[in-house]
């Protein structure tokens, strides 16, 4: 059985800034990796699906989002991703992720379904002043329910918890003292030392 291409996973909350990590990686890394981005491919197909179950416009957490949207949405990512991979085309997705690089034992059994291989996990370090003013900035009506009720958002998305997964750090805080750049250029060195089905 061939090796699959590695895949990059980028993780973090709303609003800590994963799409911009991602766009840095994604210029940094040769080949440039295929993009599989949660937002892009599954919004408007979300926001359908509320809306046909009188759901709030908002709604991306909690139980019934769970278990009707959100393990759909990363059924399918997880799904393309190993098919890309398949075809030797490395993959970057990007989005929470928040059960599978925070519960243990998910990890390597998500690993496996991507296809094995090198799975690199980059988690994106947020805080709640942080997330707050970036929610807020980018002014998406998805975001005000979770603004509205932000204590319970952040406790539901495990904010500041470091993932159970072997990972790499880029801190976004609004504090961070090393720019993103720099950052993201010392993750692809450090990368080089992986081992196979994630991080070592």
């Amino acid at each position: 059985m061939s090796i699959p291409a590695p895949a990059w996973v980028v993780a973090g909350p709303p609003g800590a800034g994963k799409s911009t990590v991602a766009a840095i990686l994604l210029a940094s890394l040769v080949p440039t990796p295929a993009l599989l981005d949660k937002d892009t491919m599954y919004g408007p197909f979300v926001a359908a699906i509320l809306a046909a179950n009188s759901r709030p416009p908002g709604e991306r957490e909690g139980p019934w989002y769970d278990e009707h949207v959100k393990v759909h949405e990363y059924a399918g990512m997880t799904a393309t991703a190993r098919e890309i991979r398949s075809h030797g085309c490395p993959v970057l997705l990007s989005g929470p992720f928040t059960g599978q690089i925070h519960e243990a034992g998910r990890w390597p059994s998500w690993v496996a379904e991507l296809g094995g291989g090198r799975v690199h996990l980059v988690w994106v370090r947020s805080d709640p002043a942080t997330v707050r003013h970036r929610l807020t900035a980018r002014g998406l009506e998805r975001d005000a329910a979770k603004l509205a009720s932000f204590t319970e958002f952040t406790d539901q998305i495990r904010l500041g918890a470091e993932p159970a997964a072997p990972h790499f750090t880029i801190d976004n805080r609004l504090v961070a003292a090393v720019p993103l750049e720099a950052q993201v250029a010392d993750l692809i060195v450090q990368s080089a030392h992986d081992g196979p089905g994630g991080l070592t």
